[in-house]
C-alpha cells in the first residue's frame, strides 16, 4: 500500500487510533489469564508434564462432552492456546518475559481437534515410564551420550504408530536397562524430524555415538525388534573354563573390575544366552560377564562348591579358595534386572574428595563431582555409577565432596543444596553447575559437553562487571524449562566464540540481589556486557543464533536511525539507494519478537537494500510527526522520486526474516531480461553470451515465490550470465520445446562456440547463492577446458 500522509489528517487519525488503542490495553489486560495456572501446572513443568495436565483437561472440558455448556467452546480454546504456548520452546520464552503482550503476532490455539484424538492419538506415550519421550531440545544430548538408543518416530495421526504402541512398550519393557527406548513425537517436533529425514512413520533408528544411525525395516513383532536391537550391544559373554577362570579372577584386582558368572549345570535352572547377553549390556563396563559348562568343568565347579545352576559375582580380589571372606555374592534370581539392581549395590561407590586435596587435584584432572551433606545424603542412585565408564574417554573423573565437612568451600561455589558440577581442570575458579534432569544420559551429556566448552558458574565474586573483556552473561533460574534448553545451545557458540567472548551463567534463585541490580525480570535474560555497552538478546534458543547475534553486534547489520541520520540518509538518499526502516517502541512484544528477524533479514539483504530500525520511544516526537500509528511498523522507501515521504508499509501476515527479504526484493528494479520466443532464439540459442533462465506461470504461487530470488541470482551473476524470464503461460510453445514440466524451472544456457540446444542443462535448486555458485563452478570448468585445448594445439603446433 503506498502513502502520502499530510500532518493535518494523521492529528485527526491518531486521536482515533489512541482510544482504539487504549481501549486495546484494557481489553489485553482484564483477559489476560495465567497459562500455567490454566493448565494447573508449575513454572518448572517439563514437555511431558505439560502435555498429560493439558490431555486430562481436554477430556474433561471437551465440547464433544459438554454439548449443553454455551460456553464450552470458549473454555476449551483458552485451555488450547495455554497447551499451544507453552509447548514451544520459543513462544514459552516469549510469554514467561512478556506474557501475552509477546504473543500478538502468534494465533495459535484457534482450532482444536475431537474428543477422540485426545483420548486415543494424543501423548501415546507419556504414561510409559520405560520409555523416554524426547523433545527437540533433549534429542542430541540423549542419543549422543555414549548409551545405545532405540528411537520411535511417530505422528498420532498415524494408524500403523498405533498398531506399534503396545509392542513398543512390551518391547521397551524387555530391553530396560540393556537399550535406552526412546519416542519422538513428530507432530510437536516437525523441525527435528525434518532434520533428521523423517519422512514416513513409524520410523525406527538406533543411535550410539560414534556410529551412523540405523534405520530398521524389520516386521515390527516384539522377537524381531529385539533381535535387531541387541546385534548392537557391543558387549560380550565370555565362556570359561579352568585354563581361563582362575587368571580372570586373579587379574580383576589389578583392573578393579568384577565377574558375573553364570554357572551351568544338570540341576537347576541356567540363565539363559539371551539373559546373559542382557546383563552384558547393563552391566558394560562395570563387571565382566562369563558363563561356566559344569558338565565339562566338572571339577572346577566342584571346587567351587557348585552343585547347581547358580550365578555368582566375583567383586576384584575375591577370593576363589575362600569365596565368603572374599566377598562373593551368589545370586538365585534367574530375573535380568534383579541381578543387575544386586550387583550395582555391591560396586564400590565414587571416591570422597578431602576437603584439603580438593584444589589440588581439581587443579590437574577434569572432574565431575557431586556434592553431598551429610553421609546420609540419597542424591546419588545405583545407575550413576556407569559414569566412570561412560566418561573414560573424555578423561573425566568422577567423585564425591561433602560439603558438611568444609561448608566455607560449597559456600564459595555457591553451592547450598545436593547437586553437580564439572571442573574443567583448572581448580575451582572454572566450573559449570549441572541444571539439567537428574538422569544417567543427561549427566553425560552435560559433562561432555561442559569440559569440551567454556561456560562457567558465576557469582558476585566473578561477576563481570567492570571487565575489559567481553562477556555474554545468561541469568536464569534452574526450574525454568527454556533456561534449561538454552544451556547446551550457549555451550556450543562458547567454543566458536572462544578467546573473543566469555561466557558465564547466573543463577537468579541463588543471587537474586545481583539479577535485581540487572532488572532481570524473566528467565532466560541472555546479556552482551561490553565494558559500559549493554546488549540483551532476543533471538532463538540456538548456538547458531546466538552467534548471529554476536557478529550482528560486531558488525550491525541495521542502522540505529537518530531524526537527523533519518533525513540524512533516509529522506536524502542517494537516486538509487533502497531503504527498510523499522519504527517500534522498547516495551513492544510484537517489536521485541521482530528484531531478531529484522536483522537477519538485514544481513540476507546486504549490498542491495539498507536496513534501519527508529526507536520511537526515544524519539517520540518524530515518530508522531513521521505518522507512526502503531508498533512495529515496517515501511519501505524505494528508488528516489520526486516525494521524499514516497513510502510502502508492509502489511503482511508473517513477519519473518524470510516473508519480509521476499517483500523487500519485489521493489528492486529487475535486472533479469523478459524474453519472448524471437529474443529466446535470438539472444539465448544464438547468441554469444551465458544465460540463465526462469521459465514459469503467472499463475503459480512458487514461481511468484522464487521470483525475488532470481532477481537475487541475476545480480549475483551480473557481467559474467545474462539473466532472462520466460513465460510460459504467454509462451506454451518455447517452454515445450525446451522440455518445460513444471513451475518454476530453471536452465543453464552456455555458451560454447556453437548453436546451443534448446534443452539447456537443469538447475535443481531455488536458493540464489546455491544457483550462483553452481553457475561459477560450471563457469571455472569450462575456462580450464578451454585453456586446456589451446595448450593441446599450442604444442601440436
Amino acid at each position: 500500500m503506498e502513502f502520502l500522509a499530510s500532518k493535518g489528517d494523521y492529528i485527526r487519525y491518531f486521536k482515533r487510533s489512541l482510544l482504539l488503542v487504549l481501549v486495546c490495553v484494557i481489553v489485553l489486560v482484564c483477559t489476560d489469564q495465567d497459562y500455567y495456572s490454566l493448565l494447573g501446572v508449575s513454572k518448572e513443568a517439563s514437555s511431558r508434564e505439560i502435555r498429560q495436565a493439558f490431555k486430562k483437561l481436554a477430556l474433561k472440558l471437551h465440547p464433544d462432552k459438554n454439548q449443553n455448556d454455551p460456553n464450552a467452546h470458549e473454555n476449551f480454546l483458552k485451555i488450547n492456546r495455554a497447551y499451544e504456548v507453552l509447548k514451544d520452546e520459543d513462544l514459552r520464552k516469549k510469554y514467561d518475559k512478556y506474557g501475552e503482550k509477546g504473543l500478538e503476532d502468534q494465533q495459535q490455539g484457534g482450532r482444536y481437534e475431537s474428543w477422540n484424538f485426545y483420548r486415543y492419538d494424543f501423548g501415546i506415550y507419556d504414561d510409559d515410564p520405560e520409555i523416554i519421550t524426547l523433545d527437540r531440545g533433549e534429542f542430541d544430548a540423549a542419543v549422543n551420550s555414549g548409551e545405545l538408543w532405540f528411537v520411535n518416530f511417530y505422528s498420532p495421526r498415524c494408524s500403523h504408530c498405533h498398531d506399534l504402541a503396545p509392542t513398543w512398550r512390551e518391547f521397551a519393557k524387555e530391553l530396560d536397562g540393556v537399550i535406552r527406548i526412546g519416542a519422538v513425537n513428530c507432530g510437536d517436533n516437525r523441525m527435528l524430524c525434518r532434520i533428521k529425514g523423517i519422512n514416513s512413520y513409524p520410523s525406527l533408528y538406533v543411535f550410539k555415538t560414534g556410529m551412523q544411525p540405523v534405520k530398521y525395516y524389520g516386521d515390527r513383532s516384539k522377537e524381531s525388534l529385539k533381535n535387531f536391537a541387541m546385534q548392537y550391544v557391543t558387549s560380550t559373554v565370555t565362556e570359561l573354563w579352568a585354563g581361563n577362570f582362575v587368571n580372570a579372577i586373579e587379574t580383576s584386582f589389578a583392573s578393579g573390575v568384577g565377574w558375573l558368572i553364570t554357572f551351568c549345570a544338570e540341576r537347576g535352572d541356567c540363565l539363559s544366552y539371551q539373559t546373559r547377553l542382557k546383563l552384558a549390556g547393563m552391566l558394560e563396563g562395570l563387571v565382566n560377564v562369563g558363563w561356566m559348562d559344569c558338565g565339562t568343568q566338572g571339577e572346577l565347579c566342584d571346587n567351587l562348591d557348585v552343585s547347581s545352576s547358580t550365578t555368582a559375582y566375583f567383586p576384584p580380589g575375591a577370593t576363589i579358595n575362600n569365596k565368603e571372606k572374599g566377598g562373593v555374592l551368589f545370586l538365585n534370581s534367574l530375573d535380568a534386572r534383579e541381578i543387575y539392581q544386586e550387583v550395582m549395590k555391591h560396586l564400590p561407590d565414587f571416591e570422597i574428595i578431602s576437603a584439603a586435596s580438593l584444589e589440588d587435584r581439581l587443579a590437574h584432572h577434569r572432574w565431575l563431582l557431586f556434592f553431598q551433606f551429610g553421609e546420609g545424603d540419597k542424591s546419588n542412585v545405583q545407575e550413576f555409577k556407569k559414569l566412570k565408564f561412560l566418561l573414560k574417554d573424555e578423561h573425566i573423573q568422577v567423585g564425591k565432596f561433602d560439603c558438611l565437612s568444609s561448608p566455607t568451600i560449597c559456600n564459595k561455589l555457591y553451592v547450598y543444596q545436593p547437586c553437580l558440577a564439572v571442573f574443567k581442570g583448572k581448580g575451582t575458579g572454572d566450573y559449570e553447575i549441572h541444571h539439567g534432569k537428574k538422569i544417567l544420559y543427561d549427566i553425560v551429556a552435560f559433562a561432555k559437553e561442559s569440559v569440551n566448552s567454556h561456560v562457567i558458574t558465576l557469582g558476585p565474586q566473578n561477576f563481570p562487571d567492570k571487565d575489559k573483556e567481553p562477556w555474554l552473561v545468561d541469568f536464569f533460574a534452574p526450574w525454568c524449562p527454556p533456561c534449561r534448553a538454552l544451556l547446551p545451545e550457549l555451550r556450543k557458540a562458547s567454543k566458536h566464540l572462544y578467546g573473543q567472548l566469555k561466557f558465564g551463567t547466573l543463577d537468579c534463585t541463588v543471587h537474586e540481589g545481583l539479577c535485581n541490580m540487572h532488572n532481570i525480570r524473566a528467565y532466560p535474560t541472555t546479556v552482551v556486557f561490553n565494558q559500559s555497552d549493554v546488549h540483551e538478546y532476543e533471538g532463538h534458543h540456538s548456538a547458531e543464533q546466538i552467534l548471529e547475534f554476536i557478529e550482528d553486534l560486531r558488525n550491525p547489520s541495521v542502522v540505529s536511525l537518530t531524526p537527523e541520520t533519518f533525513a540524512e540518509l533516509v529522506q536524502r538518499r542517494k537516486r538509487e539507494e533502497i531503504w527498510m526502516v523499522d519504527f517500534y517502541a522498547p516495551w513492544c512484544g510484537p517489536c521485541q519478537a521482530l528484531m531478531p528477524e529484522w536483522k537477519k533479514m538485514a544481513r540476507m539483504l546486504n549490498g542491495l537494500i539498507s536496513v534501519g530500525s527508529v526507536d520511537c520511544q526515544k524519539y517520540y516526537s518524530f515518530c508522531h510527526q513521521e505518522s507512526v500509528r502503531g508498533y512495529p511498523e515496517i515501511r519501505l522507501f524505494p528508488q528516489k522520486s520526486n516525494t521524499a515521504h514516497h513510502y510502502y508499509s508492509y502489511n503482511g501476515w508473517h513477519r519473518d526474516a524470510y516473508s519480509l527479504r521476499g517483500w523487500a526484493l519485489g521493489y528492486l528494479p529487475q535486472v533479469s531480461v523478459d524474453l519472448t520466443p524471437q529474443s529466446f532464439t535470438e539472444k539465448v540459442l544464438n547468441g554469444k553470451d551465458h544465460w540463465v533462465i526462469d521459465f514459469y506461470a503467472p499463475w503459480c504461487g512458487p514461481c511468484q515465490n522464487f521470483a525475488p530470488e532470481f532477481e537475487m541470482l541475476a545480480r549475483a551473476v551480473k557481467g559474467k550470465v545474462k539473466a532472462g524470464k520466460v513465460d510460459c503461460q504467454a509462451y506454451g510453445q518455447t517452454c515445450q520445446t525446451a522440455d518445460i514440466r513444471a513451475y518454476p524451472t530453471v536452465k543453464f544456457y552456455p555458451y560454447q562456440g556453437t548453436k546451443k540446444s534448446a534443452l539447456g542443462e537443469y538447475i535443481d535448486s531455488r536458493d540464489a547463492k546455491g544457483i550462483a555458485d553452481l553457475l561459477n563452478e560450471k563457469l571455472e570448468a569450462m575456462e580450464k577446458k578451454e585453456k586446456r585445448k589451446k595448450s593441446r594445439n599450442k604444442d601440436e603446433l
